[in-house]
């Protein structure tokens, strides 16, 4: 590592114009960082992206701690230099990497012409600044996460710094070969879990929990995924818990090394891991882990945006796509060896643009393995477009509205809310649906929260839509939050016609209980599921017409009747459905040699697979749980 690294600085002196002072260069994590006394001298941006052309390293320029500004004196500094109509709401400073970072109502001023005001802050304070929107929502758990982080900054560089010599350790093995075991969420849905593996890494993608069934786990037990010390890297594909729901499980267990998600991923993965101890403790059952092993992961978590490539291991290079499914959901695309082989895992993906997202990314650099979804795989899993669902979603609502009652709609907190939400507002603003309240209730206001803090993962539509049209749909003044249960008593005794969003989807739990107890019963109101129902889930038997629901209150059982009207609105799904799991192949830039079919039902993953052979001749399997591939 010594002699690498004396390379690697031989080869920063010839980019690096002489005046400016170097203090050191170490890794840390994945990044190649160089500290400088003056990295005002560095305002060419091109230097930088030259020497991580050449090096094939991501670069960091990063002022030594010594040249910095204290930051209470860089704060009373910088609103010197920035004008007051930037209208700055909050500076923090992110010790780790060497940042300030400037909320602001208008960044533009910020910046100023041509970067003026940006340069003048990096001369006067040392700091790079980087400059963000104010979210219009602010979002407890993303301040949590900043400070927490900040707490722990110390220990985390020790882990940042383990974890880049581990990554840029010697080659050792000439042999080649990339394999993958199946270790959960194969021929089911629930716990995913898969483990690639080439002779020199070991790499975990998703490690997720059967939230109705806790005692079902990934097999993390087998030989290959033992001692988990031994993985090098973990990547999350994206933030529900079937994909996420156990990371911290590994913390308890042996693993120390990072986890590489979205920014996205791992505000909401935080919210949901929370969130599932919560519902487990006032479930009376054991959960798996507890909130300190949620800060341990947090602790070795690494963000990367989509597109940028990056080590996490001698011979793996990791890029994040974006696949269309909820906030920060990532392809999780592999590169292997230099040019040996490229492997994908597309997590759940959609891939038709919705309200929130473009579809899910098609054009990789190369790409010889897909291990895919078939969540809606099955021959006859067709969704109508989501502009027929619209439709018909505003077709039940005013239908109930008209004859007094009240639209309860079960959704999962990340995803399917804010996308009724955007519909709902946009049908009020042009007159389409009777303006009336709508209530959120659970994480929905959180998890929203959260979406107004990331613009730039939105689709382009929704960004021009909120910083150009002044129209933020997130913030109308329809949706009113239901934060208590004297709250949600009010919402439930007002006889005033309204909507409420509750969670969670499949009524297995949540505030939404709440209200079908006290609504099924008056056939004025209607529930409408606008997700999937689980078989064995309250929801699905509602579906199926259950007309008396035994129901736990206050330690004795009550049976409610249900006469409320009961809909089903498909097209909001955040899944692809079997038209568009085919036609994802067909696009594929770089057409893959075999393809591997997760994440369903059994009939549902060997369909598929059989039907993507049948179309395109590619090689494909529907691979078991504790089933391992050579893929080459």
């Amino acid at each position: 590592m010594t002699k690498y690294l004396d390379e690697i600085r031989e080869k920063v002196k010839e980019y690096l114009p002489p005046k400016v002072r170097v203090k050191s260069i170490e890794f840390e994590g994945p990044q190649l960082v160089i500290y400088v006394e003056n990295p005002q001298e560095l305002a060419e941006v091109d230097i930088v992206k030259k020497l991580a052309k050449d090096l094939r390293k991501r670069i960091i320029i990063r002022a030594d701690p010594k040249s910095l500004k204290p930051p209470e004196k860089a704060r009373q500094i910088i609103m010197q230099i920035v004008p007051e109509d930037a209208r700055i709401s909050n500076i923090f400073f992110d010790e780790e990497n060497g940042e300030v970072i400037i909320e602001a109502e208008k960044p533009g001023v910020v910046i100023g012409k041509q970067g003026s005001t940006f340069r003048e802050i990096m001369r006067a304070v040392g700091w790079s600044p980087r400059v963000v929107r104010t979210p219009p929502i602010k979002s407890k758990i993303i301040d949590n996460i900043r400070n927490y982080l900040l707490s722990v900054r110390e220990e985390r560089s020790e882990i940042l710094k383990r974890i880049g010599e581990r990554i840029h350790r010697t080659s050792l093995i000439d042999e080649k070969w990339v394999r993958v075991t199946f270790l959960g969420g194969s021929r089911e849905v629930g716990r995913s879990c898969y483990l690639l593996q080439t002779p020199e890494s070991r790499i975990l993608i998703d490690c997720g929990v059967n939230v109705s069934n806790l005692s079902s786990t990934p097999y993390l037990y087998v030989p290959e995924v033992q001692p988990l010390d031994a993985l090098d890297a973990v990547v999350i594909t994206h933030a529900h818990l079937d994909h996420c729901g156990l990371v911290p499980l590994l913390y308890k267990f042996g693993y120390r090394g990072p986890i590489y998600l979205t920014p996205p991923t791992r505000d909401l993965m935080v919210l949901l891991q929370l969130d599932f101890l919560e519902v487990a403790g006032r479930e009376g059952t054991n959960p798996p882990y507890s909130s300190n092993l949620i800060r341990e992961a947090l602790k070795h978590t690494i963000t990367l945006d989509y597109g940028v490539v990056t080590d996490i291991s001698p011979d793996v290079r990791l890029t994040f796509y974006n696949a269309g499914h909820i906030l920060g959901s990532a392809i999780a695309h592999f590169h292997i060896g230099e040019g040996h082989y490229n492997i994908a895992f597309t997590g759940d993906f959609k891939f038709e643009k919705t309200r929130l997202f473009d579809r899910a990314a098609t054009n990789f650099p190369r790409l010889e393995a897909l291990v895919m979804e078939a969540t809606y795989g099955g021959p006859n899993d067709f969704q109508p477009s989501r502009k027929e669902a619209e439709e018909r979603l505003i077709e039940v609502i005013n239908r109930t509205l008209d004859r007094g009652g009240k639209v309860l709609i079960p959704t999962f907190a990340v995803g399917r809310s804010q996308e009724v939400m955007i519909v709902l507002e946009e049908a009020m603003r042009e007159k389409r649906l009777r303006e009336t309240y709508v209530y959120l209730d659970g994480m929905i206001y959180e998890a929203t929260a959260i979406h107004t803090a990331y613009p730039e993962y939105l689709n382009a539509q929704l960004r021009d839509l909120i910083f150009y049209h002044g129209i933020n749909p997130f913030i109308s003044e329809n949706f009113v939050r239901v934060d208590s249960s004297s709250k949600r008593e009010e919402v439930i005794s007002d006889p005033s016609p309204s909507i409420i969003i509750a969670t969670s989807g499949m009524l297995n739990g949540g505030p939404v209980m709440e209200y079908f107890r006290h609504l099924a019963e008056d056939e004025r109101n209607t529930i409408v599921f606008v997700g999937y129902q689980a078989e064995g889930t309250l929801g699905r038997k509602i579906q199926k017409g259950w007309k008396e629901v035994p129901f736990p209150v206050d330690g004795r059982r009550e049976v409610v009747e249900v006469k409320m009207e009961v809909e089903t609105v498909d097209g909001f799904s955040g899944h692809s459905d079997r038209k568009q799991l085919m036609n994802y192949i067909r696009y594929l830039n770089s057409k893959p040699e075999k393809v591997a079919t997760v994440h369903g039902d059994e009939s549902k993953c060997i369909d598929l697979a059989s039907s993507i052979y049948k179309t395109y001749r590619i090689e494909t399997r529907a691979p078991m749980n504790l089933e391992t591939i050579r893929f080459v």
